[in-house]
């Protein structure tokens, strides 16, 4: 093989992987994009349920540990935010309040209620969507 004819090759391997590691890029998610995304589905499921358009999900160590749709209107129940169920369904699972270190993803931003509960139960950072009046909602 020519010089010429190995620097084309080498240069052809090149753009292919280069090709390769940014369609891997583009395809691969994080932990956090899952967690929303996840948040997302709640949401659509709790407006098929005929309730609030709202999910959460809790994220301990880029794990799912909690998660919950909203569920005021289907429960009757003015607590039931999405968040606030899904803080109640990390501490079930975990058999634990202190949630530390958590983090709590949200479709929109939490109401003062729900973000005075993630703080109470020790979650570390916030992550949401969409303020509430882009909801729909008014605050």
């Amino acid at each position: 093989m020519t010089l010429r004819a190995a620097r084309r090759q080498r240069r052809h391997c090149l753009v292919a992987s280069l090709a390769w590691l940014a369609s891997a890029r583009a395809t691969a998610t994080t932990p956090l994009q899952d967690a929303m995304r996840r948040a997302e589905a709640l949401r659509d499921e709790a407006t098929r349920a005929g309730d609030q358009p709202f999910g959460a999900v809790v994220l301990q160590d880029d794990t799912i540990v909690g998660a919950a749709p909203s569920r005021v209107l289907t429960r009757n129940d003015p607590t039931a935010h999405a968040e606030r169920e899904a803080l109640r369904d990390a501490a079930r699972r975990l058999r634990t309040g202190d949630l530390s270190g958590c983090v709590l993803v949200s479709t929109s931003r939490p109401c003062p209620a729900c973000e005075t509960a993630a703080a109470a139960a020790g979650i570390a950072r916030m992550v949401h969507g969409a303020a509430l009046t882009d909801a729909g909602v008014p605050r």
